[in-house]
């Protein structure tokens, strides 16, 4: 196998998904980040599993050392709830990494929408059970639940165009350059 075709490969991978992560840090409206396209996208074409878990989880923690800097004035390594956000990235990396093989903008519309969906449930579980804004009852992860509907709708959107526009991009580009395309396994 050419190394050089990997090496430019896993290079334009990891310079997208460290892009994606850079991207947090520029205004935008609340929810609308591409942290969850990140996710898909490293699932999907990374071709080791232990790297499509590192590296996007590691940028999304990196850009959050920062985010939290800007917004607790200090350093925050892991905020209330962090653990159940990351527990969500690595479902939407598993997700991306089963759901994504093949490319089709069914697929993306599918696992974009399914994406958004398990980072709700998932990360405002965490809100619930480790913010202490909630009580530890029905009505109150209800509450939580309802407080966050407002949020979905720019997480849903976030996730959708960052979602297509990074998987067509970067389609576009192996059609381009063929030193991106995963080579045919041969028998």
């Amino acid at each position: 196998m050419n190394t050089n075709r990997i090496s430019l490969r896993f290079a334009v991978i990891t310079a997208i998904v460290a892009s994606l992560a850079l991207s947090r840090l520029l205004p935008h409206p609340f929810n609308f980040s591409p942290i969850a396209a990140m996710a898909l996208f490293g699932g999907a074409r990374y071709s080791s599993r232990y790297t499509a878990y590192l590296l996007p989880l590691a940028a999304v923690w990196i850009s959050d050392l920062f985010l939290n800097y800007a917004f607790y004035g200090r350093f925050v390594p892991l905020y209330d709830g962090a653990l159940f956000t990351y527990a969500a990235f690595a479902m939407i990396v598993w997700l991306g990494s089963v759901a994504l093989k093949k490319f089709s903008a069914k697929n993306l519309l599918l696992t974009g929408l399914s994406a958004s969906v398990i980072f709700f449930i998932v990360s405002n579980f965490g809100v619930w059970a480790f913010s202490g804004m909630y009580p530890f009852s029905s009505a109150g992860i209800l509450a939580c639940y309802a407080a966050a509907i407002p949020f979905f709708r720019n997480t849903l959107a976030g996730d959708l165009i960052y979602t297509f526009a990074v998987f067509y991009a970067f389609e576009y580009a192996q059609n381009r350059i063929s030193l991106l395309k995963v080579p045919a396994l041969k028998f």
